[in-house]
């Protein structure tokens, strides 16, 4: 019996490590896809007409929330257990809508500072690394930061969405509220890989570790330029 329950727990460690793998794997994965994508966009003439159009009046508004019905499209397809073609599906229609959306940012950082985009990446690594190895190492769920969570990307959501209407710029402060509040994220989609995501659902967790990191990155990009100005 004693046997037969170390066989169980065997079993079971080694099914978990093989989905952290694939997990972490899929999100590698996903930020080259990334990477590749901007950088061909980055000289691609219509998407830079795309991207002037973007951030033209007030078309950011329509932009973000274009985002965020592909993102819950993806976020849907992501969780599909049935299809695994349908997983994968989902996390790259949100790794090209992430594309898009950091398209205009990029395209500005790179015309006045360009050494801001690899400063912003190293700086983006090295936290959500530290970020990672505090979730493996304390071993916690950190399942009660979903309510903060929710109720933090209303709260920014509806600053963003007063400042593009009311024409008031969010300023630095925002933007270090934002890293610290992606550095959060970054944490509790880390528990969830560690303790609640099923052992079938690796897509899933890499996409919620993708959005993570990514929002962290546009926002550390956006205090390292605002300090070159």
């Amino acid at each position: 019996m004693y046997e037969s329950s170390l066989e169980r727990n065997l079993v079971r460690s080694s099914e978990r490590s093989a989905f952290l793998k694939k997990t972490y794997l899929n999100l590698a994965a996903a930020f080259v896809v990334f990477m590749c994508l901007e950088a061909m966009l980055m000289q691609w003439r219509p998407a830079v007409e795309l991207a002037s159009a973007m951030v033209s009046g007030r078309n950011w508004i329509v932009v973000l929330l274009a985002f965020m019905g592909v993102s819950w499209i993806a976020n849907s397809w992501a969780l599909q257990p049935a299809s695994v073609g349908k997983q994968y599906a989902g996390l790259y229609l949100y790794v090209f809508a992430e594309s898009i959306i950091f398209l205009p940012l990029l395209l500005l950082a790179n015309a006045y500072a360009p050494d801001a985009i690899g400063q912003a990446a190293i700086l983006t690594l090295s936290l959500s690394g530290g970020i990672t190895a505090y979730a493996f190492l304390s071993g916690k769920s950190f399942s009660f930061l979903g309510s903060f969570i929710s109720i933090g990307f209303f709260v920014a959501l509806g600053f963003i969405v007063c400042a593009l209407i009311f024409g008031f710029q969010l300023g630095l402060w925002f933007s270090v509220a934002m890293v610290v509040f992606a550095a959060i994220a970054v944490l509790y989609q880390t528990g969830a890989a560690i303790h609640r995501y099923g052992n079938d659902q690796y897509v899933a967790a890499a996409l919620g570790l993708f959005a993570a990191i990514a929002m962290m990155f546009w926002y550390i990009l956006q205090i390292l330029m605002g300090s070159r100005r």
